[in-house]
């Protein structure tokens, strides 16, 4: 696959300098690329990165003197990048059909050019919409709809009534529609709260790999369109993530937790159950959330606060040592003050 540098620069909205008839055939790092692929430099960090490429054409967002070859400009690089790859990308191998080797249940309902691989299972009522994906290991319990254009990588479970959009794509090992973790204390012995809702996936959203999403225990469990999470990602039951919101690894959202639109969570945070998170709210790596946030904001830390109160924390964290000398200086000046009062009063 190759194409125009100019049919390039013109994709991702940006204007071409320098040889207009470079020929691009892929797309890499600064230290993979070949002298007929494009690359990408957006941060000086990598300013050796650029002195010592072979690509042949860049991504930049001003000129850079640095770099001989054909240069598209454009004002957001890691979008147009974004935009590039995924014309480069390679799709994944459907497929051709559905295998003799998946177990489809006859009241299923298949739409066209749907590919379903051997060791597939289609419990009963099911309706997968056309063009979508079933790959090897994918288990779709009673009553579970797909919707067009979906992708279910391997091993990828499905429970009970649960709801997926259109464009959804959801990467292997995840499960959708587990129990949610529901127990009632009966002096020293659990008693199970039945689960009895859904987990509803919207439009254009992306799971990641080995991702647990529990059924509401009533009602639905509701992930909204755009939604992309990370792999090892835990949320409970009847937990609400608003539209684009972004949720990173290893973070753990408690049950009927409330995160509003285009929210933003780093890797390994917590947040606690019952609580709300406002539009736009950022929230750092390993904060744990203990209560309700408004909208807007960073906040960072455990119990999470304000970013800017986090960082004048954690610089007087790094200066408790010196605040201990200091301490035990003055100590010792006051007891010596104290000793010379005492030895004056007698």
């Amino acid at each position: 696959m190759e194409i125009p540098i100019t049919k390039a620069a013109e994709m991702v909205g940006g204007e071409c300098v320098g040889d207009e008839k470079f020929v691009v055939t892929g797309i890499n790092s600064l230290d993979q690329a070949g002298p007929r692929e494009i690359s990408f430099f957006s941060d000086h960090r990598y300013g050796e990165s650029l002195k010592n490429t072979k690509a042949g054409a860049l991504l930049v967002s001003k000129i850079n003197a640095q770099f001989t070859g054909p240069q598209v400009l454009t004002a957001h690089v890691a979008l147009a990048y974004a935009k590039l790859a995924a014309f480069f990308a390679v799709p994944p191998t459907r497929y051709p059909g559905v295998s003799s080797d998946a177990f489809i249940s006859g009241d299923c309902r298949l739409g066209e050019d749907v590919s379903i691989s051997p060791m597939v299972y289609v419990g009963k009522g099911c309706e997968i919409g056309d063009g979508a994906t079933l790959f090897p290991g994918v288990v779709l319990d009673q009553g579970v709809k797909i919707g067009t254009r979906t992708l279910l990588y391997p091993n990828v479970t499905v429970l009970r009534g649960c709801v997926i959009g259109n464009d959804v794509i959801v990467h292997a090992g995840t499960t959708i529609g587990s129990d949610g973790f529901g127990f009632v204390r009966d002096g020293t012995s659990s008693v199970k709260v039945p689960q009895t809702g859904i987990v509803q996936i919207d439009d254009h959203v992306e799971i990641g790999a080995n991702n647990c999403i529990d059924r509401a225990a009533f009602g639905k469990t509701w992930i909204k369109e755009g939604v992309k999470t990370d792999n090892l990602v835990q949320i409970a039951h009847n937990v609400v993530i608003g539209e684009h919101s972004i949720i990173v690894a290893l973070t753990g959202i408690s049950g009927s937790s409330r995160l509003g639109r285009g929210v933003l969570i780093g890797g390994q945070v917590g947040v606690n159950d019952h609580i709300e998170i406002g539009d736009g709210v950022m929230v750092g790596p390993q904060s744990g959330v203990a209560k309700s946030i408004p909208s807007g904001g960073i906040f960072s830390g455990t119990p999470a606060i304000p970013h800017r109160a986090y960082l004048q924390n954690t610089a007087l964290v790094a200066k408790l040592p010196q605040f201990k000398e200091r301490l035990r200086g003055l100590e010792k000046k006051v007891r010596e003050l104290e000793d010379r009062l005492e030895k004056n009063g007698d």
